[in-house]
């Protein structure tokens, strides 16, 4: 395998497309373009102001925004001046931002918006930084003068000296250099700096050259938090491909711009596409009988060729005909809501129920899901263009290992596994086996066609009472998806049944309650209705009912609010933190198990 470092890889790319688009944001209603030789200057004023400022080799460098294509800039300045990028999640409170800031040693830190750069404020004030530049221009410096806008930042760097000094660095390149410092969310303890080098990340974009093809011609929108390693790595590979890459600081607009971007590409988690799948049942069910029947026919027709493809047997010409004629009257009006131009698109970060997976394969969108880490620099395992067996995360990358170990347990050698974790040299030597192998705290399977199965987190595998063992990923992924539930904690260890706390989606409950004309004065006492509870209950037991007697949900709370980061009880990441939940809703829950 080739040894590709990034900033070289990057000057190539520079050099090939001069004006091309590189990166792409909307501001004030306008979609702007950022060319490539833009982007290699930005990056190289980027690198020598930092170098200007006192930076030194190796220093870590903190990154604390949301997705924009200052992001990015940042981030590749960072890069090249021989620095290690540290990105903290946007949403992250000031205390878990301190922690990151504290461990990695960071003493200059690019924030992007308002709230970012006053919490920014406060690590200064305390000490624990020296300096903070923040990408949006509209930010308030409120007159600090350690703090400056990007732009002002990288005017510092046209300076002759820092321009030296950057040349000397990049001689000295090396692959074991670090590039990032990534700190897990840390669902069962204090997050982990998990530590990557160029070579880990050369590796990854050479094994996705393998499994995926990638040009100058498509275009990626950016919407997941680039401090994740999913969509940073997926950015860097777009980029290194030549590709363009649209940035959206919310996520949760990204169905509203979408129609206008007319992706080719885009990684996303689970959650978009089974609140997508619900929203599209949701209509066909208010449809006409007529279209509600052409949709049912349509989505048979798919199916049976997503089946047979699976099943590696030839499309009849009487299907490929069917096909077509779905294809005009149903799937196209459908894809076109993703803006009718997608080739693929990668998902991750938790598990895609079959259901929903299948629907929009059936519908043409070629939904490439996997499996990866942190750890692993992102991808283990993803759906192969000629084959895939839905239930799986896919077949290994090329040149990474996965085999399984005790319980089950997924163990991954290849060369995108981390350095380890910094500072934390027991941590390390806990996750990895003497040969070499990453325990990946997962249970799965694996196929004679090499296909890998995720079953369940090993650390959140439950036991009932009654011996039973309850993997709660799998549960609230079945219940999770309907449209009426935003989120989902399932109880069950050491309890003699299942339970849930559920955060209603407020949205589609208030439009059901008005169509019903069911009246209330408060969110609680909408949530205490006879009727409400008698309807979630019944969309409950309809959604479970592929599940095992004992992993059935048998009683359930519905919350007034959502499970908060600021209170401890999500990850940045969205992950649940089950114990802090459990001990928040401890009343409720003893309820649920007539505990008094």
């Amino acid at each position: 395998m080739q040894q590709l470092h990034l900033i070289r890889l990057f000057r190539e790319r520079i050099a090939q497309l001069g004006n091309k688009a590189a990166l792409r944001v909307q501001q004030d209603g306008q979609w702007r373009a950022i060319g490539w030789r833009t982007l290699g200057q930005a990056m190289d004023y980027c690198a020598q102001a930092l170098i200007r400022a006192g930076h030194q080799e190796c220093e870590m460098v903190g990154i604390y925004s949301r997705n924009m294509p200052e992001w990015t800039q940042a981030d590749l300045g960072i890069l090249a001046a021989r620095g290690v990028s540290v990105p903290i999640y946007p949403t992250s409170t000031l205390e878990q931002a301190r922690y990151i800031v504290r461990d990695a040693g960071i003493k200059t830190l690019f924030v992007g918006e308002q709230p970012q750069f006053d919490q920014a404020l406060q690590l200064l004030e305390s000490g624990d930084i020296r300096a903070i530049v923040a990408l949006d221009s509209a930010v308030d410096l409120r007159g600090c003068e350690q703090a400056c806008h990007f732009q002002t930042f990288l005017i510092s760097g046209n300076h002759h000296p820092s321009e030296l000094e950057l040349r000397r660095r990049e001689q000295h390149y090396a692959m074991d250099d670090l590039f990032t410092l990534i700190y897990t969310s840390g669902t069962t303890g204090e997050p982990k700096g998990v530590m990557l080098d160029f070579a880990n990340l050369s590796a990854c974009l050479q094994m996705h050259d393998d499994r995926l093809e990638v040009g100058e011609d498509d275009v990626s929108i950016c919407m997941l938090p680039l401090s994740h390693v999913f969509e940073r790595g997926w950015s860097f590979y777009v980029l290194y491909r030549g590709a363009e890459n649209v940035y959206i600081r919310d996520p949760q607009q990204v169905m509203n711009v979408i129609g206008e971007v007319k992706p080719t590409l885009m990684c996303s988690v689970p959650r978009l596409y089974e609140k997508a799948y619900a929203l599209i049942q949701a209509k066909v069910a208010e449809a006409p009988a007529l279209r509600r029947a052409l949709f049912g026919w349509a989505t048979r027709v798919g199916t049976q060729v997503v089946e047979r493809r699976q099943q590696e047997k030839r499309v009849s010409p009487l299907l490929y005909v069917q096909l077509a004629l779905a294809e005009r009257l149903v799937f196209r009006k459908l894809r076109a809501r993703f803006g009718g131009r997608t080739r693929f698109l990668p998902v991750a970060g938790a598990r895609l129920a079959d259901d929903v997976n299948l629907f929009f394969q059936a519908m043409g969108l070629n939904l490439k899901y996997g499996y990866g880490m942190t750890e692993t620099m992102a991808t283990v395992c993803c759906y192969e263009d000629s084959r895939f067996q839905l239930g799986s995360i896919g077949t290994p990358l090329s040149g990474i290992e996965v085999k399984l170990g005790e319980s089950k347990e997924l163990l991954v050698r290849a060369p995108t596994v981390m350095r380890g974790y910094y500072k934390k040299p027991d941590a390390t030597a806990e996750v990895m086996t003497e040969d070499g192998f990453l325990r990946t705290g997962d249970a799965g399977d694996i196929d004679a066609k090499g296909n890998i199965y995720f079953t369940e987190r090993l650390k959140e595998l439950m036991k009932t009472s009654n011996g039973k063992y309850v993997a709660p990923q799998v549960v609230e992924g079945a219940i999770g998806k309907d449209r009426f539930i935003e989120q989902i904690a399932i109880i069950a260890d050491a309890r003699h049944f299942v339970s849930a706390l559920i955060v209603p989606c407020y949205e589609s409950l208030e439009e059901y309650a008005r169509s019903i004309n069911l009246q209330y004065q408060c969110k609680s006492e909408l949530l205490r209705h006879s009727k409400v509870v008698e309807f979630f209950e019944s969309r409950i037991n309809e959604l479970q009912k592929e599940l095992a007697k004992f992993e059935q949900v048998k009683k359930f709370t519905l919350l007034p609010r959502a499970f908060s980061m600021e209170l401890g009880e999500i990850t940045p990441t969205m992950k649940l933190r089950r114990r802090i939940i459990e001990a928040t809703y401890k009343q409720e829950i003893e309820q649920m198990y007539g505990i008094s």
